[in-house]
């Protein structure tokens, strides 16, 4: 059997595949084709890209404006109530579907390759979440996020070093005020040593106030020489 011969048997065996597995489109439930992975290609299209990765002082970074000192910021999608990115996102966070976490992931890493000040990364560093909460979950949202984005980039993902001391009360229903307060002082690196020097990636799934991501910089902004930027999946719009 000859190499085009051997491809098309191999799609051959893999639309028959479906047919008894199907798989299905993490934010429309239409079923997917072979060559598509978590989402479909219509609502791939579809999705509110923002695009500011080289915009300086674009709206990410002045939410940090003299609270922590960063190389740069962005955002990947605008996230609006009910639309793709929130289906998305609430899939990847309350139901288990690790894949679309990735997907969206590599997705945004394909875009910072073509930013001047994203582009060079060596580390990625996940918000972590408190163990009790990693239990109960299963996962960590921001760590299927690193995933999909370091094999893009090139760069190592750092899970266990940046830690999170406290079991505190979601973010969700808090105000600003509120929000930090929950999260100060909850974070701390293990091993600053094996991060000295290093272009930092630390990434969210959703960046409200900023409080976690600042709390977490904090944190980070202590080891010596690093030059940390600041990667979220979604802002709500």
């Amino acid at each position: 059997m000859n190499v085009g011969e051997n491809f098309i048997a191999m799609s051959y065996a893999t639309d028959f595949g479906t047919l008894f597995f199907p798989r299905y489109c993490s934010s429309c439930n239409r079923n997917l084709m072979h060559y598509e992975k978590a989402v479909c290609m219509h609502c791939l299209s579809d999705l509110p890209r923002l695009r500011m990765h080289d915009e300086c002082n674009n709206a990410v970074e002045k939410l940090f404006w003299g609270r922590v000192d960063l190389h740069a910021a962005t955002a990947y999608l605008s996230m609006p109530r009910n639309g793709i990115s929130h289906r998305l996102i609430h899939r990847l966070k309350y139901h288990g579907d690790q894949e679309v976490g990735e997907r969206l992931g590599a997705l945004f890493a394909h875009e910072l390759l073509d930013s001047d000040r994203m582009s060079k990364i060596d580390v990625i560093v996940p918000v972590p979440l408190h163990p009790k909460k990693l239990h109960v979950r299963g996962y960590n949202q921001c760590d299927c996020i690193a995933r999909g984005m370091a094999e893009i980039l090139g760069a190592e993902v750092s899970l266990n070093n940046l830690t999170r001391t406290h079991f505190n009360a979601s973010q969700t229903r808090r105000g600003r005020i509120s929000r930090w307060s929950n999260v100060k002082d909850i974070f701390w690196v293990r091993e600053p040593e094996k991060l000295e020097g290093k272009r930092i990636l630390l990434v969210d799934d959703v960046i409200t106030t900023g409080a976690t991501i600042e709390a977490c910089a904090v944190a980070l902004r202590k080891i010596k020489d690093v030059q940390l930027s600041v990667a979220a999946l979604a802002v709500p719009a």
